[in-house]
């Protein structure tokens, strides 16, 4: 009874580990001089889902890609492949209204965005999918969530189309 209860008790955490693992979709590998963010716009990935999918793999500042290694784009049924480019003056309310998705949508598809959505930067990919395609943050952060250092906010002055 005792070589029973130790079985289990050491096979919990494997059996756990195999329940929460996730089958990779679609992979790439690494080129010399890829950045997170052009690997998903080339990859048509979010910059939030490749920081999900890749959360022990690329740190959070994405400077420690290796040429050659190869990486997770997507897992099953969490992987979005709509996606979008940010690009100058662009506001969570356009890039919505574009896709013909309402805010809820493209929030919980990109749960980095802040909620007046003044985040979002140029170069950065969204998930632009009707349905919620993303895997959950894990742990409860939410990678992907700052600007990185060197990018250009999309909309630096926070103007929204309605408080002109």
């Amino acid at each position: 009874m005792f070589t029973k209860a130790v079985a289990t008790i050491l096979a919990v955490p494997f059996v756990a580990q195999l329940v929460s693992g996730q089958a990779c979709t679609r992979s790439y590998t690494i080129q010399e001089g890829d950045i997170c963010d052009s690997i998903s716009a080339v990859q048509s990935v979010s910059t939030y889902q490749l920081a999900v999918v890749n959360i022990n793999t690329i740190d959070a500042g994405c400077d420690n890609l290796v040429p050659g290694a190869s990486i997770c784009l997507g897992w099953t049924g969490q992987d979005c492949s709509t996606t979008y480019v940010v690009k100058q003056d662009d506001n969570c309310d356009d890039i919505s209204g574009a896709y013909g998705i309402n805010s809820t949508i493209l929030y919980m598809n990109n749960p980095q965005i802040n909620q007046d959505c003044s985040n979002i930067y140029v170069g950065e990919v969204l998930c632009t999918a009707n349905t919620v395609q993303v895997p959950p943050a894990p742990g409860g952060t939410i990678p992907a969530s700052a600007i990185p250092a060197t990018a250009t906010p999309a909309n630096p002055d926070g103007d929204l189309p309605w408080c002109d």
